[in-house]
């Protein structure tokens, strides 16, 4: 049987990029996968690629109201809390902060820091009570490594580290898991338009591809109840 046969999983920021690969993994491997993000053709897309064991869920993370809405969704076709909560969804723009707006900065903060912590309160409460689950969240080099253009980014991303370590030792013992997976430069769409190479961020043939940081997802999903994996570090070879 597929080793995630039985669980369900929430991706957030499903519609493209390295949370659509993360969805279609999952749901390869077993699991009923609920697609979140702002999209709803590519979102509708990618869960029909899955097949009958995804549902397609239209949010905003950074519009209370719809999250309260998706988190109702899942709730109910998932009958309660998921068993994994994958947090993908993120914004990224490069600027320097002479030239960014307070409102530019404010939004990536929403959508890289503030969302992820919405999602994991709506249903944190839930899987500690029942004894089980998974918080991943997908942070970043930038979450250890400064680079200019990235200041409003690495604050966020940062920010997420340190919400994981919380996280972490807030759940020790509870049987709640929580993985920080934090990739280099992934090839996706997020990179369109940036003139690359020589400069502080490698050539897109340079990069890592979305299909590594879903395998890096797996193994820690997968590994055995009694081992967390707190965090893996990914870069190209």
């Amino acid at each position: 049987m597929p080793g995630l046969s039985g669980k369900t999983a929430l991706v957030t920021g499903a519609s493209r990029g390295i949370g659509a690969e993360i969805a279609r993994q999952l749901g390869g491997h077993g699991a009923r996968v609920a697609l979140l993000a702002r999209s709803s053709d590519d979102l509708s897309r990618v869960a029909s690629e899955i097949g009958s064991s995804a549902i397609a869920v239209v949010a905003d993370l950074t519009n209370t109201a719809q999250l309260s809405s998706a988190v109702a969704s899942v709730t109910k076709a998932f009958n309660g809390a998921p068993d994994i909560i994958v947090n993908n969804a993120g914004l990224f723009r490069v600027a320097s902060l002479d030239s960014m707006s307070v409102e530019s900065f404010a939004e990536m903060i929403a959508t890289n820091l503030i969302g992820p912590f919405a999602v994991v309160s709506h249903f944190l409460s839930a899987m500690r009570e029942r004894g089980s689950g998974h918080i991943v969240t997908i942070g970043s080099a930038a979450d250890r490594t400064t680079f200019p253009g990235n200041g409003a980014y690495s604050a966020a991303k940062f920010g997420i580290r340190g919400m994981h370590q919380v996280l972490r030792a807030e759940l020790k013992g509870s049987g709640v898991r929580a993985t920080l997976i934090s990739p280099s430069a992934v090839d996706t769409e997020l990179w369109d338009g940036y003139d690359l190479g020589g400069g502080e961020f490698p050539a897109r043939s340079e990069m890592l591809d979305s299909a590594s940081v879903a395998r890096a997802v797996l193994y820690a999903v997968e590994e055995a109840q009694s081992v967390n994996v707190d965090e893996l570090r990914l870069s190209r070879s």
